[in-house]
């Protein structure tokens, strides 16, 4: 069966979608720091934190493709959605009007497929667009995807393949390295080469820089793909 790889860009809330309580209790550790500018600068560190909540940040892409036709879309939340125009090709870039409609699309596609591969869909995407769904009461077609935790099937979790589930820990020699990392050792074109990193997608927003954060997005997942064949054909046993 065809495998579904994705990845997933996120976004934090603005704090005026919080109450006071809310806001206090995401903050009350700062509260404890006496000198200024370090209550200051962890106060910024805790609102960058933010964008990977998915109680306190929105899902903004959305890219997926298909391992073995590398046929997909990409979903994208976009002020200017109706003047956008969906693609045709192997790839199409879907604007929509809001993370609702992003999220539907994503699990109307899902459906349809028996396996998915990640780099770090256990820990982050997957339970990141499981809550979201939940969140905006979003209909969820597969929630078999964070089962039992040393197999392939049908989740394949390339962070986790590569570490072989943490035997190493933090310092053996099959400790974990981020998707960069991966993919100059493997001689895949890094998707942060053409200067963008997650760090930047909440500017690039404010910015109406939408379809950048798409285009960095379906690079992120096309060199999740190319990692994945090679586990598959190097490392995996599956033929």
């Amino acid at each position: 069966m065809a495998t579904l790889v994705f990845d997933i860009e996120t976004s934090a809330l603005s704090l005026e979608h919080f109450d006071e309580a809310q806001k206090e209790y995401l903050f009350r550790e700062c509260e404890r720091i006496a000198e200024e500018s370090a209550r200051s600068a962890r106060r910024t560190e805790i609102e960058q934190q933010c964008s990977l909540w998915p109680f306190t940040a929105q899902i903004v892409c959305l890219a997926m493709l298909n391992a073995e036709t590398s046929r997909g879309k990409v979903l994208f939340t976009t002020e200017d959605y109706e003047d956008e125009i969906g693609e045709a090709g192997p790839v199409e870039f879907v604007p929509c009007m809001d993370e609702v409609e992003l999220l539907t699309a994503f699990w109307d596609v899902a459906k349809h497929y028996d396996h998915i591969a990640t780099f770090n869909g256990r820990g982050f995407d997957v339970p990141f667009i499981y809550l979201r769904s939940a969140l905006l009461n979003v209909q969820i077609s597969r929630k078999d995807w964070l089962g039992y935790r040393f197999q392939t099937e049908p989740h394949c979790d390339l962070a986790e393949q590569f570490t072989f589930y943490g035997v190493s820990g933090r310092d053996g020699a099959a400790r974990r390295f981020n998707l960069d990392f991966y993919c100059k050792a493997f001689g895949i074109e890094s998707p942060k080469s053409h200067g963008v990193t997650g760090r930047d997608v909440s500017t690039m927003l404010a910015e109406g820089r939408s379809r950048e954060i798409a285009e960095y997005c379906l690079r992120d997942v096309k060199a999740t793909v190319l990692l994945y064949q090679i586990w598959k054909e190097r490392l995996s046993g599956i033929r």
